[in-house]
């Protein structure tokens, strides 16, 4: 199967350290992703049991709560099949997000 290289991108993030949490909006950050393409990939990554989430409550009054995204095991197994048939381009990902 072909992954897209947004995908593997995203892959790429969360592989790095799975067992950080990771909001959408630092994903994107890091990845470069805008949220029109970065929101649909992290709904399919958790539709095909890949990524699990949870909400955070706000910190910050008047913030809104963020939804967080990390591998589950078996989209690290996945993830790391796929980066391994074709790496994410270095020079398209951003510094880490450091958790």
């Amino acid at each position: 199967m072909r992954t897209p290289a947004q995908t593997l991108a995203v892959l790429a993030v969360l592989a790095k350290r799975v067992r950080n949490w990771y909001y959408g909006y630092d994903l994107s950050k890091v990845t470069g992703l805008k949220s029109g393409t970065l929101y649909p990939i992290l709904t399919r990554l958790h539709d095909e049991g890949w990524l699990e989430t949870r909400w955070q409550e706000a910190t910050e009054a008047g913030r809104q709560p963020r939804h967080m995204y990390r591998l589950t095991p078996l989209g690290l197994s996945e993830a790391k099949k796929a980066l391994l048939a074709k790496p994410a381009k270095k020079h398209n990902l951003r510094p880490a997000y450091e958790n």
